[in-house]
């Protein structure tokens, strides 16, 4: 038994391709295996001369000599084994460059032409727009003629109250973002990060933004501690909401109270939410009927006051519903979607009217 053990423990699994790069599960008993034993073990003998390539997590690819051992990690380990009887040759900026294989990948283009990553990896193409090649993505050297490739320094995008503006970095400090928009950055500010099916993150000046997260739409801001010189009034709290719910609101800076009408309705209302350009209004109330069952009955809808149209005096489809929120009328949006009682509350539904409001202008 201990002897089945030990050799369990010498005996690995790694993934082989070929040329099609097609990976299959592969058996070693080695855990230190030679170029020679993978290229033994993908069915290939001494004298078909084949090239052996590790594919590292970067997705670079490593030549491994016949006698050079592997470095076998607790990961995935992938090697392509091809028989190779010529050089693949490609061009980065002008400089040449010899690969044994037909299949490289961007990140192996950058360690070989020594591509900072502030920069994009292009592929020129005749006919059509230059094609950007990411690390993990696979370029075929095997068509007619020489692959060329350019490099353009790297330009990053974001929307700053309205306004793209670009940046040589994909990360940026919400300050940094504040000066390009000349922003005073003395002022205090409310700063709120949108990001696509997500709630608002809300900012600080020295926050810095990943650009190349997916679903960044935009930085917005609002002065804090605008006033018109009256009293300002306490907030209404009539009846509690979840605690991660008045968390969120909190977090979020919101104006936020709980409302209980004679008829027995329930009501969040956000006494000042922003919306985005492209609407008949700048800020609105916007409020939610919160069920006495909630979170177990579902929210559904949203409202606002006053009634908003698009800045071109259009109507918005399906927003002709009324809610009575203290003698009140509030513009229904029928927006709905399914409720899930175990991961869903008033923060998801809030994410999704910010959706629907930005889709109505085009963000």
């Amino acid at each position: 038994m201990n002897t089945e053990n030990q050799h369990h423990q010498h005996h690995i699994t790694v993934q082989i391709a070929g040329d099609d790069l097609q990976f299959r599960p592969v058996h070693l008993e080695d855990r230190t295996p030679t170029g020679a034993q993978i290229a033994a073990a993908a069915d290939f003998t001494p004298d078909q001369l084949p090239v052996i390539l590790q594919l590292l997590p970067s997705g670079a690819l490593e030549d491994i000599r016949p006698d050079e051992i592997a470095k076998i990690t607790d990961d995935l380990n992938r090697f392509i084994v091809v028989e190779s009887d010529r050089k693949y040759l490609l061009t980065v900026d002008g400089a040449r460059f010899e690969w044994p294989c037909h299949h490289i990948s961007g990140q192996t283009i950058r360690i070989l032409a020594d591509i900072a990553d502030n920069k994009r990896l292009l592929l020129e193409r005749e006919d059509e727009a230059d094609k950007d090649i990411e690390n993990n993505e696979f370029v075929d050297l095997d068509e007619p003629g020489v692959e060329r490739f350019i490099t353009r320094k790297a330009i990053w995008k974001l929307n700053v109250q309205g306004v793209v503006y670009e940046f040589e970095t994909h990360t940026v400090s919400v300050g940094e973002a504040m000066i390009k928009a000349k922003l005073d950055t003395n002022q205090a500010w409310q700063i709120f990060l949108m990001v696509s099916d997500q709630p608002k993150k809300e900012l600080t000046i020295n926050d810095v933004i990943d650009l190349r997260a997916p679903g960044i739409e935009k930085l917005r801001l609002t002065q804090k501690d605008v006033s018109n010189g009256e009293v300002p009034q306490v907030p209404r709290r009539e009846f509690s909401l979840l605690p991660k719910d008045e968390q969120y609101l909190n977090a979020a800076g919101h104006q936020w109270e709980t409302r209980l009408n004679t008829d027995g309705g329930r009501w969040l209302v956000i006494n000042d939410y922003q919306l985005p350009p492209g609407y008949s209004h700048a800020m609105v109330q916007l409020a939610l009927n919160v069920p006495a069952g909630y979170p177990a009955a579902m929210l559904d809808m949203f409202y606002v006051h006053p009634a908003v149209r698009l800045a071109n005096g259009a109507e918005i489809a399906q927003t002709q519903m009324v809610g009575h929120i203290d003698g009140v009328k509030f513009q229904g949006w029928s927006r709905h979607r399914a409720w899930n009682p175990a991961t869903d509350n008033i923060t998801t539904q809030l994410a999704m009217a910010d959706g629907c409001i930005m889709k109505e202008v085009g963000l």
